[in-house]
């Protein structure tokens, strides 16, 4: 039987291209949208999602106008599933959104808009698998284990970034470009490792990028039954 993985999600046509990816490494998955019953008790890793914005006020801020609504009970969902996880060293990836959670649970704070910079649009390009910029992918990190030290082409497109990262974490990636942080991970964790791209949509195309969810795959099947 394979393995289960809670995915978070909110909009129910998005979240199928990780369920795909995951099923393409062995993995089931349990989708849990905010306002469901939400437990880990029966899962063996934890699927962190793109989507909106997080509500600037659980990082000590009021909302730029350039913010997007939040959705309070989503990030409450994802926020004691998270601390769930951790707690039981569950293995965790962490996607777009997923990261920047990541990282204000952790305690950091994010930097609202990135203004000016095409590959961080909002809106998803036509092909969601086309890379749009390079990261560059720090040493000695289980990131550069995974997927390589150097330079990497990824998908990014967000808006917001991490700003100060949150204690017990370190910065894996960052934008070759201009900086921006898009790889974090908890080192003293078996496998707990966010990404600002989406490798869930180059899983097919780019075998660099499926290694990321073959090596969370792996994670997930070293947990005892």
């Amino acid at each position: 039987m394979p393995k289960k993985v809670a995915v978070t999600y909110e909009d129910a046509k998005k979240v199928e291209r990780y369920n795909a990816a995951l099923r393409l490494v062995g993995l089931e998955p349990v989708p849990i949208k905010a306002g469901e019953p939400a437990s880990l008790a029966e899962v063996d890793g934890l699927l962190l999602t793109g989507g909106t914005d997080i509500e600037p006020k659980l990082y000590g801020q009021e909302p730029a106008p350039e913010t997007q609504p939040p959705n309070p009970e989503r990030d409450r969902m994802e926020m004691r599933l998270l601390r769930e996880a951790l707690d039981r060293d569950l293995p965790v990836l962490a996607i777009c959104r997923g990261l920047q959670l990541f990282n204000v649970h952790h305690g950091g704070t994010l930097i609202q808009h990135l203004p000016g910079d095409p590959h961080r649009a909002k809106q998803p390009p036509a092909d969601p698998a086309k890379p749009l910029h390079e990261i560059s992918v720090a040493p000695d990190t289980k990131l550069s284990g995974i997927l390589g030290e150097g330079q990497h082409p990824v998908n990014s497109r967000h808006h917001q970034a991490v700003d100060r990262p949150g204690n017990d974490l370190r910065v894996s990636a960052k934008s070759a470009k201009d900086g921006v942080i898009e790889g974090l991970e908890r080192p003293d964790k078996k496998f707990a490792v966010a990404v600002q791209w989406h490798p869930e949509d180059q899983v097919r195309t780019d075998e660099t990028q499926l290694k990321l969810f073959r090596a969370f795959a792996t994670a997930v099947d070293g947990q005892k039954a």
